[in-house]
């Protein structure tokens, strides 16, 4: 058993400390919003992630979860200290760690005992170095950096963290490394490896493997809009390529452009992080740029088709940046809300989860409803943005009847073509041919 304290309980820190506790560790999460703790004290889950209510709100009772707003006290008896804490993107994109290092300054003024500190945040290459500068600076007490980059997806990250592929640790000390295996050794008995490395080559990791899948997911929709110029089916290119072992099925699905609170943070990060060291990631610049355009994709199908959007409304399916999560940053539904709006047109939507985070955003700007199919009522097209299995398999006449006149817009390419043709629906999807049934 281990004493853990995690700095943050956004959803990084709420994920880890959880799974720390359900493992026999005895857990704190710290955070400065009183409110959120306090919530979190009755039980409260302040994030939708499947499954980790269960586990939340079993460890509080068994005592090996608890939160706290007192840094001090908190990190009085633990030997290890995660910083899950906001890296967002500044201005120029490079990773803000205002957050990180204010932390281990307070931490080099609190610290009585050696302590392993923990950079759980995604942070640049060269992070461990300052963390470890900050905290030395008000400190003569021992203790050491490691760097552990987060591998979750959300809607998957309780399974991922119980169950990782791999553990990433970076650190020169063999204290910390004893320290970090013994930790980990719960979550790796079915032989998953735990990888050692420099601190350096551990934070980059991180930065290397979500560049490389949003690089993945923008060749793919690349390929995609080049299907509909041609004629060809991406469907049918997908699957062949998916075939090759050395390519793989995972991230090849074609559509609106990927979102979320990592892929577009990390991808900035690395470009930027490259341009302070004199490199130019040309490859990664460019799938910025695609990514940016490729969220918009749908309203210039829309704008084709309709001509002037001035005065239409539209139904929405779908607000979060995927499915299975209340998360909405960096969602391509949100680009294209702001381009209707800009247009003039109106807007009813849809989502299970996360529509209280898109009335924080828009307020009355658009109308959100509590029902799937009320948006559709007199709307002059569906338009769907996020792949939930509640949209997978629709009551197509019920849509047909309420829409004006039954027109899809599917930017997550949900719907066979012959059965959209059969139903008698315009549908137009991404990098397959548009049926005008």
């Amino acid at each position: 058993m281990k004493k853990i304290a995690v700095i943050g309980s956004g959803y990084v820190g709420l994920v880890t400390g959880t799974c720390f506790a359900e493992t026999g560790n005895d857990v704190v999460c710290v955070d400065i919003d009183k409110s959120k703790v306090e919530k979190m004290k009755r039980g409260e889950v302040p994030i939708y992630e499947p499954h980790l209510d269960v586990i939340f709100e079993r460890n509080i009772k068994q005592n090996r979860l608890r939160f706290s707003t007192d840094l001090a006290e908190s990190i009085k008896e633990v030997e290890i200290i995660f910083l899950a804490l906001p890296t967002p993107p500044g201005e120029d994109g490079s990773a803000d760690l205002s957050y990180v290092l204010g932390v281990a300054e307070q931490l080099g003024k609190l610290m009585s005992s050696y302590k392993v500190i923990v950079d759980k945040s995604t942070v640049p290459v060269g992070t461990s170095e300052l963390v470890t500068a900050a905290v030395a600076k008000h400190s003569k007490v021992p203790f050491d950096v490691v760097s552990n980059p987060e591998f979750l997806r959300e809607g998957f990250a309780v399974d991922d963290f119980m169950k990782p592929d791999r553990v990433v640790i970076g650190t020169s000390s063999e204290k910390a490394r004893a320290v970090m295996k013994e930790l980990y050794k719960p979550f790796v008995r079915q032989g998953n490896p735990i990888i050692f490395m420099d601190e350096k080559s551990a934070e980059l990791t991180k930065y290397a493997a979500n560049s490389f899948l949003a690089t993945k997911i923008t060749f793919m929709n690349e390929i995609a809009n080049f299907c509909e110029r041609v004629g060809a089916n991406v469907d049918e290119v997908r699957i062949g390529m998916g075939s090759d072992t050395r390519i793989g099925k995972r991230f090849l699905f074609p559509g609106i452009g990927y979102g979320g609170s990592c892929f577009p943070k990390d991808v900035q990060a690395l470009v930027k992080s490259g341009k302070q060291h004199d490199y130019n990631f040309q490859i990664i610049d460019a799938v910025l740029r695609v990514n940016d355009k490729q969220k918009t994709r749908l309203i210039d199908k829309m704008l084709n088709h309709f001509g002037d959007l001035s005065g239409k409304t539209f139904a929405l399916w779908g607000l979060a940046f995927k499915p299975d999560t209340d998360d909405i940053r960096e969602a391509p539904a949100l680009y294209m809300i702001d381009a209707l709006l800009a247009a003039g047109a109106k807007i009813r939507a849809y989502d299970p989860e996360a529509m209280e985070n898109v009335r924080a955003i828009y307020g009355s700007k658009i109308t959100l409803t509590p029902e799937q199919y009320d948006v559709l009522d007199g709307a002059d097209a569906l338009i769907i943005a996020t792949e939930w299995s509640a949209f997978r398999n629709p009551d197509f006449d019920r849509i047909k009847k309420s829409l004006k006149s039954p027109k899809i817009f599917d930017g997550r390419n949900l719907f066979e073509l012959d059965e959209m043709a059969g139903k008698g629906f315009y549908y137009e999807s991404i990098g397959r041919a548009t049926i005008t049934a």
